[in-house]
């Protein structure tokens, strides 16, 4: 039995020295829980939303950068295994990826990057083509973020290669301030909060392993584009729907934080080794049966978000470096 720690934080956007506070202080928050296997949600140096000012852009990291220096000391001055994403800019091609890494007790990191951008997440980054499988000490780890949880490819390429998870999102509800439309996505929030709910244990059932998955919670304000070109952004309030879970290699959910607990650290003793699978992979795109008007939403979304992350690369706006970049 192994010691694992899922993190629920609650981020700011684009202050990137209050999240890594944050994030340092919850990491030592799980250590002093006696956790050796720790994980941190989706995007931990900035909560992500389209906004007027660039803030989301100066939390864009080059490969060697302060987030990851903080993780890389913390694994080895206290003997852990550390997992989480951040957006991280590669020099070669100038592109972003939504970055998740692996750092090990002796300080050495693997990264995955995620497959694809979610919705307006594509105005931050692109697709990653990477297999997400990590070798450590205490396993073989396959790592996931968001709704590559929910994606049948991210079985397909992790299944049978991997002893267990790390997953993380950062899983927004539907709209709060849209109130002539209050019914509708009332339907459309209750869906989207179950399919957060049900998805670190299917997740582990598909592919017979435990599932460390972690999170964000709180209040979040922005911008939606609603059409190419940004020819109309409308304000945007919503929430971040937190589901911090710690799942075992059965499927069963031994530890769970709400968001509205807010910020803390889940704890649990789990068997780090693979099962035999519990749940048959359907013959589809998604896990889940994803409800028509959460499809076409996306594919609005993705659609008009590439046309923002193409419009910045041409303008070298992709990362506005800040002092602590």
């Amino acid at each position: 039995m192994t010691a694992v720690a899922a993190i629920q934080m609650q981020a700011r956007v684009g202050d990137l020295a209050y999240n890594l506070q944050h994030v340092e202080t919850l990491l030592l928050e799980a250590i002093e829980g006696g956790a050796k296997v720790i994980a941190l949600p989706e995007f931990f140096t900035t909560a992500i939303v389209l906004d007027q000012d660039e803030s989301v852009r100066r939390c864009v990291l080059p490969p060697n950068n302060i987030a990851l220096n903080m993780l890389i000391q913390t694994c080895k001055r206290h003997q852990v295994l550390v997992g989480g994403s951040y957006l991280e800019q590669r020099p070669e091609s100038s592109d972003v990826f939504n970055c998740y890494v692996i750092v090990r007790p002796d300080g050495s990191v693997t990264r995955h990057d995620k497959d694809r951008p979610t919705m307006i997440e594509g105005a931050f980054y692109v697709e990653g083509n990477t297999q997400g499988v990590h070798a450590t000490d205490f396993g073989s780890v396959g790592t996931a973020v968001c709704w590559e949880t929910i994606r049948t490819q991210t079985v397909r390429r992790l299944q049978g290669n991997i002893d267990f998870l790390m997953t993380g999102s950062h899983w927004w509800t539907t709209a709060t301030n849209f109130s002539g439309m209050k019914k509708k996505l009332a339907v459309v929030d209750k869906e989207n909060r179950q399919m957060l709910a049900k998805a670190p244990a299917m997740l582990s059932k598909l592919l017979g392993v435990a599932n460390i998955h972690a999170s964000h919670c709180g209040d979040l304000k922005g911008l939606v584009a609603v059409f190419p070109g940004r020819l109309l952004d409308v304000d945007f309030e919503t929430e971040l729907i937190g589901e911090t879970q710690i799942v075992d290699h059965l499927g069963n959910v031994v530890a769970r934080r709400f968001a509205s607990e807010g910020p803390g650290v889940l704890i649990a003793d789990l068997e780090l080794t693979r099962q035999p699978v519990r749940l048959d992979l359907p013959d589809r795109y998604w896990i889940p049966e994803m409800p028509l008007m959460t499809k076409i939403h996306w594919w609005q979304q993705n659609y008009v978000s590439k046309g923002i992350y193409r419009k910045a690369k041409k303008e070298e706006r992709l990362s506005v470096r800040s002092e602590l970049s």
